[in-house]
């Protein structure tokens, strides 16, 4: 183990000592704890993230097509091309 020193708000400091006695845990072991929990999630969107996400796809799916299949297709044609020709060959 590594001894640290962290500066915490009065605030945080109450609720690691009500946790940690709730708990009946050393402070350390429930900032520990912390710290795996939070690393654990990030990256990840919370459930209300998830949920905008989900919903904004559903409203673009409803929406109408503004352009043929066809024009899509010669689109995705061109992107696949210069991919294939490996792209920008000058500065933009």
């Amino acid at each position: 183990m590594v001894k640290v020193t962290f500066t915490l708000d009065d605030r945080t400091i109450t609720t690691l000592r009500q946790t940690a006695a709730r708990l009946d845990k050393p402070n350390s072991q429930i900032v520990r704890e912390a710290i795996r929990d939070y690393a654990e999630r990030v990256g990840h969107l919370s459930e209300h993230e998830r949920i905008r996400l989900l919903s904004a796809l559903d409203a673009m799916a409803k929406r109408k097509a503004t352009r043929s299949p066809a024009d899509v297709d010669r689109e995705l044609q061109g992107i696949r091309t210069a991919r294939r020709g490996g792209g920008r060959r000058h500065r933009a």
